[in-house]
């Protein structure tokens, strides 16, 4: 299993490319995109996705499905947006819930994949509140459960850590490292405390336009 780029290229600009004939093979494990600002951590990220459709190459899927198709998106991909974008006005468990309804997983099935991650992050007290109240660590642990709730083979992290302290970063890394074992886990971050859990890492600050 291996989600592959191949040759692709890509700019918002046409005559300024972020990605020129890039190739990389990601494999199951935990893969970390590290660098500065607009190097294009986020953008790899969105073309994965299949968010951003790119100019030139190819992207293979585990499935063989095409990123941009919407069942890709509904059952191989989940992504983690680096702004936490949870429905404020929904509970918790409401945000996990509409999730799994949008990925057609069964209720059984979502309940306990809900009560198991509500469990692991430490959100039992909170899954009845609504998003908007967390604080902004309580809700970076809610926006990581709502992306694993699908349980997807490929996971996109962006900023998973981003403004956290320790404790909360501890608890998010903690998750990342036993969850992911099994799963393509491709994280974008500036955040060192991560670099422990990578199988690979990939230095943005050397890599742009390659």
């Amino acid at each position: 299993m291996s989600l592959t780029c191949q040759n692709i290229c890509f700019g918002y600009n046409p005559k300024q490319l972020i990605f020129d004939q890039y190739s990389k093979e990601f494999k199951p494990g935990i893969t970390v995109l590290k660098g500065y600002s607009g190097c294009g951590k986020t953008t790899l990220l969105k073309i994965l996705a299949g968010y951003l459709k790119i100019n030139k190459g190819k992207i293979l899927t585990p499935n063989n499905r095409k990123v941009t198709s919407t069942l890709y998106r509904k059952r191989d991909v989940s992504y983690m947006f680096q702004g936490i974008n949870l429905l404020p006005l929904a509970t918790v468990e409401r945000n996990l819930r509409l999730c799994a309804e949008m990925a057609m997983l069964p209720s059984k099935e979502w309940k306990r994949r809900s009560e198991e991650l509500i469990y692991l992050l430490g959100l039992e007290t909170f899954k009845n509140k609504k998003a908007g109240t967390l604080s902004g660590g309580q809700a970076q642990r809610a926006a990581l459960a709502r992306t694993l709730m699908k349980n997807s083979p490929i996971l996109l992290l962006d900023e998973p850590t981003s403004g956290l302290d320790d404790t909360n970063t501890s608890i998010i890394k903690n998750l990342i490292a036993t969850q992911t074992s099994d799963k393509i886990c491709i994280v974008s971050t500036h955040d060192s405390r991560l670099f422990n859990i990578a199988d690979e890492i990939i230095d943005f600050n050397h890599f742009v336009s390659l």
